[in-house]
């Protein structure tokens, strides 16, 4: 099969199938002795094609993972015929929650408490619910309990490739605010 071929077959896929997907999940629909690198450079072809045309469509990097979706550059244009389902805003106290997992995962409610010094079983279960954290397995302790982390959800809507880029925390500062508080 050509390389021109291939990039066409990873731009339908892309098209087609609604979820992020990896570089290895596309070498094995591809089912061609290619490696992650060659795929990661077609990939690249295929970015840098849209973002040049400014077409309606692109593709965007999550982590590890590739997903085709609107260029909202025409936001305005798209919400003319999708009726958006109603705006939905997070609490402080799940917006917390979200940040404590974003910047500590994997982590156990039990942490994410000893952290807010209050429960957080409503936040998660919020979370969970908006798709911006999931479980990640259990902890190999009495009561095996849950661990979470966040989601590519959390990812796009934060407008982020990865997590890598939220703000770093400042160790400092933090001490500061926790002796203030307590």
């Amino acid at each position: 099969m050509r390389r021109e071929e291939i990039k066409y077959i990873i731009e339908a896929v892309l098209f087609s199938y609604a979820e992020p997907i990896t570089v290895s999940e596309l070498n094995k629909i591809i089912n061609e002795e290619l490696s992650p690198k060659e795929i990661k450079l077609m990939l690249d072809a295929l970015i840098k094609e849209y973002n040049e045309n400014d077409r309606g469509i692109k593709i965007i990097q999550l982590e590890d993972k590739y997903q085709m979706c609107s260029n909202e550059k025409y936001f305005e244009y798209i919400a003319k015929i999708i009726e958006p389902s109603a705006k939905k805003s997070l609490s402080q106290a799940t917006l917390e929650t979200v940040t404590i997992i974003a910047y500590k995962q994997p982590i156990t409610k039990v942490e994410i408490e000893s952290i807010r010094g209050v429960k957080c079983d409503r936040a998660i279960s919020t979370l969970v619910e908006y798709g911006l954290i999931k479980e990640a397995g259990r902890l190999e302790r009495i009561g095996r309990p849950i661990i979470y982390k966040t989601t590519d959800e959390l990812l796009k809507l934060l407008n982020i490739n990865s997590l890598d880029e939220l703000p770093s925390i400042d160790q400092e500062k933090q001490l500061e605010f926790y002796e203030e508080t307590v």
